[in-house]
């Protein structure tokens, strides 16, 4: 799986090294959502992800709520 042209191993680097955007970083939880890996990976990932669900960013089952997203960046 690529987020914005990079594979899912690099998006987590960046991720841990906060290089990713906001935008990448909701891809990303969104597809660790979709596929269940945000809740095997370390605690961390299923609380980001818990709470973007919390937050209407991303649905329970992993898709972006994009309204929410622009939301934000007013």
């Amino acid at each position: 799986m690529a987020i914005g042209g990079i594979n899912m191993v690099d998006a987590i680097i960046r991720y841990e090294e906060g290089n990713l955007s906001l935008q990448e970083t909701i891809k990303m939880f969104s597809y660790l959502i979709k596929t269940g890996a945000a809740w095997k990976l370390q605690g961390s990932y299923g609380r980001t992800a818990h709470q973007m669900i919390l937050d209407g960013l991303i649905s329970p089952d992993g898709e972006v709520n994009w309204e929410k997203m622009e939301e934000l960046n007013d």
